[in-house]
Parts: structure tokens; sequence; C-alpha cells
């Protein structure tokens, strides 16, 4: 296994099977799409590959804020269910830890459903804290807001 950084708009295709496991909500199409405009932005995907398959997928921004200074934020996280509990979750959050220490950033942050438990024993595994509860208006100009 090995992890790989996403290099060019052309490699996006082979991740999207594994992504759309995540965001189901997309087509392939508008996943791609979606992913460019926010790769404009600063947007970046990370993978773990075994013989010529994605096992694990991460898209992640560096940013910097008054509370975490700079800081890897991780919007997307999924592992493939044909290869989970194989350790390329942990491999890709081991890669994100050093590539966030070899940025400058001092903080690794994600958020997680509620429902997630699965995901939530992972992370906690892999040493991250429950810092805080995220709060969400997911429908501005909607009655009620």
């Amino acid at each position: 296994m090995q992890v790989k950084l996403l290099q060019s708009d052309s490699e996006i295709d082979v991740l999207c099977p594994v992504l759309l496991q995540l965001r189901p909500q997309y087509t392939t199409d508008s996943l791609i799409a979606q992913i460019k405009q926010q790769r404009s932005e600063g947007y970046q995907l990370a993978y773990v590959e075994a013989d010529g398959e994605v096992l694990c997928v991460a898209g992640f921004v560096i940013g910097n804020k008054l509370a975490w200074e700079k800081h890897i934020y991780v919007d997307d996280l999924v592992s493939s269910t044909r290869y989970r509990s194989r350790g390329a979750g942990a491999l890709l959050i081991d890669w994100l830890k050093q590539y966030g220490l070899d940025n400058d950033c001092k903080q690794l942050h994600l958020d997680s459903g509620v429902t997630r438990y699965q995901a939530h024993r992972f992370y906690l595994r892999e040493h991250f804290s429950i810092n805080s509860h995220h709060f969400a208006i997911t429908s501005l100009g909607s009655e009620g807001d």
C-alpha cells in the first residue's frame, strides 16, 4: 500500500467510485466538477493505492484560523467498503499528520456525522479527540432560519 497525492484533474475519475460511497448525492460527473472547483480553491486529494486499486481517499485543505492557527482540515475521508479494516485508513491518517508537519501545520481536524459510530471508533483509535460540537444551518433562506 502506498499513499499518493493527486497531481492533476485527469486522475480524479479513478477516485470517484470510493468518494461516491461517502457522497452518494453526486453523480460521477457532478462529483468531478465539484472536485475541480474545490481544487481551484486549495482542496487536495490523497489516496491509498495497492495493486492498482484505490483503497481509501482523503480530501483536505490547509488553512489558517484564529482558533487553530495553520492546520489541515479533512473534508472527506472514506475507505472503500471492500477494503475496510485493512490498515489503509490508518496509513492515510499517518500520511496526513506527516504532510501537516511538513507544511508547518499545528493541527489536524475533521468533522464526522453523529451516527457514523464505526468512523468515530476509528478516529479515537487514531488519537483524535472530540473537541467540539459542530452546528450548522443547512438551508439558509428557508423559513424558520
